[in-house]
């Protein structure tokens, strides 16, 4: 076994402990890094309940235009199916505030539901608004 030599004139070091140079180090990335990481949490479940509400007032005005666009449908029924659509969605855990205006024409029938949808970000709530038309069933001869 060899045993290390120092050659003369030379001064030995002492050997630092590991990290000492870096005490704190990890204070401060977390620090800086916990509020990047819950903005980007935040931002990802804002992301998830906005598209849901969309998601949810979209199948509710295709509800609402084809009750309405049927041979006998009329705008009572349609805002009934898209009522009961959202109800069945989750209510006013997915989509508050919401209004549900629906029209039939000769040709047409068009709905369209706007309401905002839940936030994670106090005193925002962003505003939804789907529409969605289809044609009115006739009966030709």
């Amino acid at each position: 076994m060899s045993h290390p030599t120092t050659l003369p004139g030379s001064r030995t070091r002492p050997v630092a402990r590991a990290g000492t140079g870096e005490r704190g180090a990890i204070t401060i990335q977390i620090v800086i890094l916990m509020p990047l990481m819950f903005l980007l949490m935040f931002a990802g479940m804002q992301g998830a309940l906005t598209y849901h509400g969309r998601t949810v007032a979209l199948a509710a005005a295709q509800e609402a235009a084809r009750a309405t666009a049927a041979q006998h449908g009329t705008t009572d029924h349609g805002r009934a199916a898209a009522s009961a659509l959202i109800e069945r969605a989750g209510g006013t855990g997915t989509l508050n505030g919401v209004t549900i205006s629906v029209t039939r024409g000769p040709i047409n029938a068009t709905a369209r539901v706007t309401g905002t949808t839940l936030s994670v970000i106090p005193g925002w709530s962003p505003r939804i608004s789907q529409t969605s038309t289809a044609p009115v069933e006739r009966l030709t001869q």
